[in-house]
């Protein structure tokens, strides 16, 4: 099976990569000539979709203000990526691009409408990232003084999709008919109504739009907690898990494959991104000082409001010495998000593991520039890793990259260098399978 390639756009321009040597030069955020240029490039490498996370708040947990995320850039600002998406769809004939809209705030009427003209623009192109949203200042942003059940916010997206999906099927894909001669448009009796009266959602339906060209656009979901992973099995067409630790991950793809099984699907159609970031250069003490360069990247506060808004837990509170299990506990109360950095640390670490307030922020330094998750080296030694966790994971799947300095050069990087590299060992294809996101991305 070939491993699939997708790159992370969301964040190349926060978290003090804007500033970074060689990045967005020419160009400021969020520039659509930058964004058309950098889809071209990836379609040219043979890169399978761009894909685009999001949040809709300013992070405020950390010391309860927005002050340190404002003034560094943290995690914002942050577009909607559905205008950039069909500007840059013009540009390119085969690559794909996921989008991310939130389950917890969204109405699905509005999103299956929306992916429905999208997959139409692009060409049967469009990814949904379908996320339940852990961020309280997300949350604040429609109206919602706490966030939701953190198990209440899976049953909601898991009736989201429900809905998404009668919506996509309420109009048959052979029910536009279009006969000139008669002026009969569409078969009646290929349109219905979805009529669906659930606990979040009343939707009448039918969708009033034309069949896209995928039908649904490619479901994707990124839960890693164990009521995350069960929504996954029921309707994801391929999963987003975070990288950089190949026992979590090993750990994650077994207990997906079970929660498939128990589901009724097989786990072989259901494939894992891992999230990584890498950096290739032409030899590897070139990359390795790319990769120091982001020592310097974040103080203290900017450390603090990135971890603090991901994790939903302000941790300026933190005592000089605490246990980790203590700090998941007070995360999971607060609903907030139960897979992040803490739980990498209790992973790596114990269960039963102890850290000093300085521990834990160096930590958190390498987890918020990405140091920690970085892979560093030459277009053999990258690919030499990428192969190994693909290997370790079941080959089902491939990797979300994000770069984490110079964008777009360390993208070129990865378009010239590791691509290549790839295709020489069998491990990508050499052309894509077909014109839509479905038939390149899910194909073995």
């Amino acid at each position: 099976m070939s491993m699939k390639i997708a790159f992370d756009l969301s964040f190349t321009h926060t978290e003090g990569k804007w500033a970074s040597p060689g990045s967005w030069v020419g160009a400021d955020y969020p520039d659509l000539g930058m964004f058309t240029e950098l889809a071209m490039a990836a379609e040219r490498g043979g890169v399978d979709m761009l894909f685009f996370g999001d949040g809709v708040g300013i992070p405020d947990t950390w010391q309860g203000s927005m002050e340190a995320a404002i003034e560094y850039g943290i995690q914002w600002p942050r577009q909607d990526m559905s205008p950039f998406i069909a500007a840059m769809a013009q540009a390119t004939r085969h690559i794909g691009f996921g989008l991310t809209y939130s389950s917890t705030y969204m109405h699905p009427f509005y999103v299956a409408r929306l992916l429905n003209s999208l997959d139409h623009v692009t060409g049967g192109r469009i990814a949904f990232n379908v996320v339940a949203s852990g961020r309280v200042s997300d949350a604040a942003n429609y109206g919602l003084d706490a966030l939701p059940d953190h198990d209440g916010r899976y049953e909601r997206m898991e009736e989201f999709v429900q809905v998404c999906r009668a919506l996509w099927d309420s109009v048959e894909p052979d029910a536009i008919v279009r006969d000139r001669a008669t002026g009969r448009f569409a078969d009646p009796a290929k349109v219905h109504r979805v009529d669906h009266d659930g606990t979040y959602f009343s939707v009448a339906g039918p969708l009033p739009s034309v069949p896209s060209p995928q039908g649904h656009p490619v479901l994707v979901q990124a839960g890693a907690s164990p009521r995350g992973i069960a929504a996954s099995a029921s309707f994801a067409d391929v999963v987003f898990g975070m990288g950089g630790h190949l026992p979590s991950q090993v750990a994650h793809r077994a207990k997906l494959d079970a929660a498939l099984t128990e589901a009724g699907r097989d786990p072989a159609d259901v494939g894992i991104l891992w999230a990584i970031q890498v950096l290739v250069a032409q030899s590897e003490s070139e990359a390795k000082a790319r990769k120091e360069q982001m020592a310097e990247m974040l103080p203290l506060d900017a450390v603090g409001a990135y971890l603090s808004y991901n994790s939903g837990f302000d941790f300026s509170t933190l005592p000089s010495t605490f246990a980790l299990a203590e700090v998941a506990a007070s995360i999971a109360a607060a609903q907030a998000t139960q897979a992040g950095f803490v739980q990498r640390l209790i992973a790596q670490r114990g269960e039963g593991a102890t850290m000093s307030r300085e521990e834990f922020f160096d930590a958190g330094w390498r987890w918020a520039t990405g140091y920690e998750q970085t892979i560093a080296g030459t277009a053999e030694q990258v690919a030499d890793e990428l192969e190994a966790q693909f290997e370790a994971t079941g080959e089902r799947g491939g990797f979300m990259i994000c770069n984490p300095l110079s964008m777009p050069g360390s993208l070129d990087d990865v378009i010239n260098l590791l691509m290549p590299e790839l295709r020489r060992r069998g491990l990508v294809s050499s052309g894509y399978a077909g014109t839509t996101l479905r038939e390149n991305l899910l194909a073995p």
